[in-house]
């Protein structure tokens, strides 16, 4: 179906994320030959691909992939999990190791590092494509077509986005900002994508709220005002996630879209894309990395722009007695 097999290497084989890409990269007819983890948590790519080699520092990765270019056995791609933090370094690399470059979000933390990135892709005529898979996601592809056959016109848009998450994530590389960029970027990037995929460039941003565990701001997009919380706090759920572990909403003028569930094949999707040509490339991961960086760096402004209804439970101890979406500007603003 996909024509000769494609040979991937894998950095980052442990994490949370990497057996979605296993999964894509076995769906698509492709061929896990090294993957590159420090932890020994890595059985799960047994199930998928049981011949890979394994190793578990930098040097050695880059010893083998060098070793497979000798023997005539490239690699195609090489598919990046690691912690956000080295994701512009493991590009470069690949990039120079003469291969492709499938990379999880966020693509870098510092917008600058777009810059060197795309200098190497002129360097080595590889490309770097990154893992934006809300842009896929069959309720987010509705609303852009929605938005496409209406008149244009202000829109009042509401983000609800609580993923929870245990203790485990403080004490990993993911609750250090260094490290992960913080809440808005680690858990929130793909969902800043998506609205700028859907309303436009950011014109406004500000941030009404940042800590270890949530923010929260508002944004004008295009002609979209929006109003967005993201979390990991499990008590920060709505009363209408309704027992759900987690709670995915977007709120235009009023009319709820719920896109909690719809997920299990995105990357799946993104792989499909990226390999016939369609995938998105530093110049579409730009502005939501542009955008969080600002987000990360910005004075905390609670009284400016419009809040979205739950920041009220922190601002006034007090859940809002309506559903995420729903609350008059005024009653926000209070």
């Amino acid at each position: 179906m996909w024509g000769a097999m494609l040979s991937f290497g894998l950095i980052g084989a442990a994490g949370f994320v990497a057996p979605r890409h296993m999964q894509a990269i076995k769906t698509i007819g492709g061929d896990i030959k090294i993957a590159l983890d420090p932890s020994d948590s890595v059985g799960v790519i047994g199930q998928y691909f049981p011949n890979a080699d394994r190793v578990l520092e930098f040097e050695a990765f880059a010893r083998h992939v060098g070793d497979l270019r000798r023997r005539g056995e490239k690699l195609d791609w090489i598919s990046i999990c690691s912690p956000s933090h080295l994701h512009d370094a493991h590009c470069r690399y690949s990039l120079r190791a003469d291969t492709d470059v499938i990379c999880e979000k966020p693509l870098v933390l510092d917008p600058s590092d777009l810059e060197a990135l795309a200098a190497l892709e002129v360097a080595t005529g590889r490309r770097v494509f990154t893992v934006l898979q809300l842009r896929l996601h069959p309720a987010i592809a509705a609303v852009k077509a929605k938005l496409a056959a209406r008149p244009q016109r202000p829109l009042a848009v509401e983000l609800t986005y609580i993923l929870p998450r245990g203790r485990w994530y403080h004490s990993s590389w993911k609750g250090n900002e260094t490290l992960s960029g913080g809440i808005a970027t680690n858990i929130g990037i793909h969902v800043f994508d998506a609205l700028i995929h859907l309303f436009g460039h950011p014109t406004d941003s500000v941030v009404h709220l940042r800590d270890r565990c949530r923010a929260a701001g508002f944004l004008s997009c295009g002609g979209a005002e929006i109003r967005w919380f993201v979390s990991i706090d499990q008590a920060d759920l709505p009363p209408v996630a309704e027992g759900k572990p987690t709670f995915r909403a977007l709120a235009i003028e009023g009319e709820v879209i719920d896109f909690t569930e719809g997920f299990a094949e995105l990357h799946t999707r993104i792989y499909e894309e990226i390999v016939a040509g369609r995938g998105h490339g530093l110049d579409e991961a730009r502005p939501a990395v542009e955008l969080v960086s600002g987000i990360r760096r910005a004075r905390i402004e609670p009284h400016r722009g419009e809040r979205h209804s739950l920041v009220h439970r922190l601002l006034r101890g007090s859940w809002p007695t309506q559903s995420p979406g729903s609350e008059s500007a005024s009653a926000r603003n209070a």
